[in-house]
């Protein structure tokens, strides 16, 4: 038996008193997974087909979104054949994208759907060593890549995440939810429970999106046997970096988020409202391939009234427990035989302290990044950084008036920014032009980025639920 740095108890005590991303190491030995590389799965798999996301590799400041990706069908054998530099028939529908011109990922893969008929695989994946009883590979999703595939920078609405990763390693760009406005998030390609960045975060446009330069960059290169936690409403971009990947993800949900399900549920109704309204602007691929479907406007009612009555339902719960706990406070204390107040003797409670050391490895904030815009680049100089072994560097402590000084030169570029904007519309020699060009033409994704803005979403849930609690009260 294999004797792990954490038990269960632990390890889930940990997950859940944990604030940033942290990297686990020495707990999956003995994981049956740890042989799940791509030759492993290929033989389980046999001449099963499984659909693969295509992207050209590119140096492009905007992001690569899966709505602007190929997509094709194929075996992990002619995967395999492909990424060997094979040519021929043993490659499949492969042999339209040259090896040195695109990157490949299998990605979002239910592991309950891909081994329905392998069901005993499920067992291969122990989650339940981080206190997660019964939890293993049916509850989780699968992710094969080659060098160069990823993922846009994202956030989940809701949930935190563990990732194991088995084959080859991918580097992790995480940035904490403080800094959501230095990612500009949009909705559009929408996905149901998560934002993504307008930035391509490798290859920055600092003049578009200025306020990036603030952002607080957590890295990491994930080795193999390692897992990493990532906390809820925290952005990552990942992206492999060696010439085959392989990870398993799985998404835990601790406790029901009853809120950022009503502010999901009314996302929904607006972008689908907005995007399926024919107009001249409407015609870009809005929607990301991983929702199926475009729910009616009724449907979507539907959903936001349920999730809007699960959480006047769970806060007038709160509230009786809450009343109950006043009523017990307010009982006069107890007193002697002689009429002196008794001590009450108070029970503290320790205060959990997360065992940073050997076996768990906090993601710190990498103060070389972001970058600048001239030199080399960001990509090439994460290549030549000593993160790629695998641990997160420390970094030095954070000043206690640091994030006052961002906040402050985040405010006085974005007033800068706004100047020279005008002082060009004034030097253009053209009024009419330069009053054209100060306003702009406002498009439909325009509007969308407002009104689905999430500090705009979180207002509009409070005025909602203000609005429900003067109805009950009326």
């Amino acid at each position: 038996m294999n004797t792990k740095p954490f038990t269960p108890e632990e390890a889930r005590k940990i997950v859940e008193c944990l604030e940033k991303p942290a990297v686990f190491l020495n707990m999956t030995t003995g994981w049956p997974a740890v042989a799940w590389t791509v030759e492993h799965l290929s033989a389980a798999l046999k001449d099963k087909t499984i659909k693969f996301r295509i992207g050209k590799r590119c140096t492009e400041k905007a992001p690569q979104f899966e709505t602007h990706c190929s997509y094709i069908e194929a075996t992990l054998g002619e995967f395999l054949c492909w990424t060997a530099g094979l040519t021929g028939s043993c490659i499949g529908s492969f042999t339209d994208y040259p090896l040195s011109e695109y990157w490949v990922y299998a990605d979002y893969k239910y592991i309950a759907l891909l081994f329905q008929d392998k069901d005993t695989m499920f067992q291969d994946v122990v989650w339940s060593d981080f206190g997660y009883p019964g939890r293993n590979g049916r509850e989780s999703t699968l992710w094969i890549g080659t060098e160069g595939a990823n993922t846009p920078c994202h956030l989940d609405c809701y949930g935190c995440n563990l990732v194991f990763q088995v084959q080859g390693r991918k580097r992790w760009h995480l940035f904490p939810p403080e800094d959501t406005d230095c990612l500009y998030p949009t909705r559009i390609p929408y996905e149901e429970s998560s934002v993504f960045s307008q930035v391509n975060v490798l290859q920055p446009d600092l003049t578009k999106f200025p306020a990036f330069s603030k952002a607080r960059a957590h890295v990491v290169t994930l080795q193999p046997g390692q897992v990493l936690f990532v906390p809820r409403h925290w952005w990552h971009y990942v992206e492999s970096v060696d010439p085959v990947t392989v990870s398993v993800n799985s998404w835990i949900e601790l406790e029901v988020d009853h809120k950022a399900r009503v502010g999901e549920a009314l996302t929904k109704t607006i972008v689908c409202a907005l995007k399926t309204t024919p107009s001249h602007d409407n015609n870009d691929d809005w929607l990301n391939p991983t929702e199926e479907s475009v729910a009616s406007h009724d449907e979507n009612m539907q959903y936001l009234n349920l999730a809007m009555q699960a959480y006047i339902g769970r806060g007038a719960h709160t509230g009786e427990r809450s009343a109950t706990e006043n009523r017990a406070s307010t009982r006069p204390p107890k007193r002697d035989s002689s009429g002196c107040l008794k001590k009450q003797s108070i029970d503290k409670i320790p205060v959990f302290t997360v065992p940073f050391g050997p076996h768990l490895i906090p993601v710190t904030y990498d103060r070389s990044l972001p970058r600048n815009l001239s030199g080399t680049s960001h990509k090439e100089r994460l290549k030549s950084q000593d993160s790629d072994r695998g641990l997160p560097q420390q970094s030095p402590k954070a000043r206690p008036d640091d994030d006052w000084e961002r906040d402050q030169a985040l405010t006085e570029e974005r007033r800068l920014v706004a100047h020279r904007r005008e002082e060009t519309s004034r030097s253009s020699g053209d009024p009419g032009k330069a009053d054209n060009e100060k306003c702009g033409t406002i498009s439909t994704n325009d509007v969308l980025e407002c009104l689905v803005h999430p500090d705009v979403i979180a207002l509009v849930v409070k005025m909602m639920m203000d609005r429900q609690n003067e109805i009950d009260c009326g």
